[in-house]
C-alpha cells in the first residue's frame, strides 16, 4: 500500500498557509504526514496555527529559501511519495489522489506535475509543467493562458513546477535533493534537469489541480529579488546541467540570452539587480564545474535523450 508525505515551505505567508492547510485535511487520499517547514517568518502565519495531529511544524532560525527549507524535511519523509505544495496554492480535493494514481499507473515515470490555475480567474492557467529551452531559459507551459483543450490532456513534460508537484520519495534521495545554493527560483527546474540525466521522465497530470496565487511573499518574478535569483540561477542551471558536446553547442545561445537579459532589465530600470545577478552566478562558477563533473559523471541519460526534451522554438510558448 502506498503512503505519501506533504511539505510546505512557508516564509510569511499570512491567512494563505491556513487556507492551504484546511484543503489539505480536506483531502480524499490523506497524506500520512505534513511537514510546515516556517522560514523564521515574522508575521502570524505560524502563530494561529491549529496543527491537526498529522502536521509536524519545522521552524528555522533563519530564512534558508526554498530550496534547503524541503531538504530540512526531506530526511523525516519515510513514506512512498513525496509531495511538494506552497502556501500559497490551494488543491482540490482530489488532488493528492490524482497524483498518486498517475504514479501508480506509470511506475517508469518518477514525477508528477498538477495543473496550476490562477487562484483569482480559474479560467487561466498558471502553469502545466516547466519548459527548458536550448538557450537555458525556462518557463511555466501555459503560464496567463486561457484553459484550452491541450491543458486537458496529460504529456510529457520537461519538470515539474515545485508549487504542487508529487515525487518518488527514493528518486529524490538519490538526487540529493534541491541545490540549497540556489535559496528559491530555478531550483525545481534544476532538479527536474538533474533526475532527467538520472534517466527519468516527469509528466503532467491534469486532473491534479491547485489554484495558484503565484509568488505571494517574494514580490513576484519581476521583483528585484525574483530578478537576482531567477536569472543567477538560470546560469548555473545551465552550466550544471547541460550534457556533454550539447553544453559547447549551446554555449554561445546561453551567453547571447544572458547578454539580452541584461539589457531588456537594464531598459527596465533593474540594470543594478540584473548585473549583480550575473557577477554572482560568474563567481559561483568553480563550485557549479565542480557539481557539473559529478553530475555528468553519474548521467544515464544519452545526449539525444535530453535534446529531445529540450524546447526549440523560436517563440515562447
Amino acid at each position: 500500500m502506498y503512503s505519501v508525505s506533504v511539505i510546505i515551505v512557508n516564509w510569511n505567508s499570512g491567512e494563505l498557509l491556513k487556507k492551504c492547510l484546511e484543503k489539505l485535511m480536506h483531502q480524499t487520499i490523506k497524506p500520512e504526514r505534513v511537514f510546515v517547514v516556517d522560514n523564521a517568518s515574522t508575521d502570524a502565519s505560524i502563530g494561529d496555527l491549529d496543527l491537526p495531529e498529522n502536521v509536524t511544524l519545522l521552524q528555522m532560525e533563519a530564512n534558508v529559501g526554498f530550496a534547503a527549507g524541503n531538504n530540512q524535511a526531506l530526511p523525516l519523509c519515510s513514506t512512498d511519495y513525496v509531495a511538494l505544495l506552497n502556501p500559497d496554492a490551494f488543491p482540490e480535493p482530489d488532488w493528492l489522489e490524482n497524483l498518486i494514481v498517475a504514479a501508480e499507473n506509470f511506475p517508469n515515470i518518477a514525477v508528477f506535475g498538477s495543473r496550476q490555475l490562477c487562484a483569482d480567474n480559474p479560467q487561466i492557467v498558471d502553469g502545466v509543467g516547466d519548459v527548458y529551452h536550448i538557450s537555458g531559459l525556462a518557463w511555466r507551459k501555459g503560464y496567463s493562458q486561457k484553459i484550452s483543450d491541450e491543458q486537458l490532456k496529460s504529456e510529457a513534460i520537461f519538470s515539474s513546477c515545485a508549487a504542487a508537484a508529487l515525487y518518488r520519495r527514493s528518486v529524490l534521495d538519490d538526487a540529493g535533493g534541491f541545490d540549497e545554493d540556489y535559496f528559491c527560483y530555478m531550483e525545481d527546474v534544476d532538479l527536474g534537469f538533474r533526475l532527467r540525466l538520472a534517466g527519468y521522465g516527469a509528466m503532467y497530470v491534469p486532473e491534479a489541480v491547485v489554484h495558484h496565487v503565484g509568488s505571494a511573499s517574494t514580490g513576484g518574478q519581476h521583483s528585484d529579488f525574483g530578478v537576482y535569483h531567477g536569472h543567477r540561477n538560470l546560469v548555473w542551471t545551465f552550466v550544471k546541467n547541460m550534457p556533454g558536446i550539447l553544453f559547447w553547442l549551446l554555449l554561445p545561445l546561453h551567453l547571447l540570452l544572458n547578454v539580452v537579459t541584461i539589457i531588456v532589465f537594464s531598459a527596465r530600470g533593474q540594470g543594478k539587480v540584473i548585473w549583480r545577478a550575473k557577477i554572482d552566478a560568474i563567481k559561483g562558477l568553480p563550485k557549479m564545474w565542480a557539481k557539473r563533473r559529478q553530475i555528468q559523471k553519474q548521467r544515464v541519460a544519452s545526449i539525444g535523450d535530453i535534446w529531445r526534451v529540450l524546447d526549440k522554438s523560436w517563440i515562447r510558448k
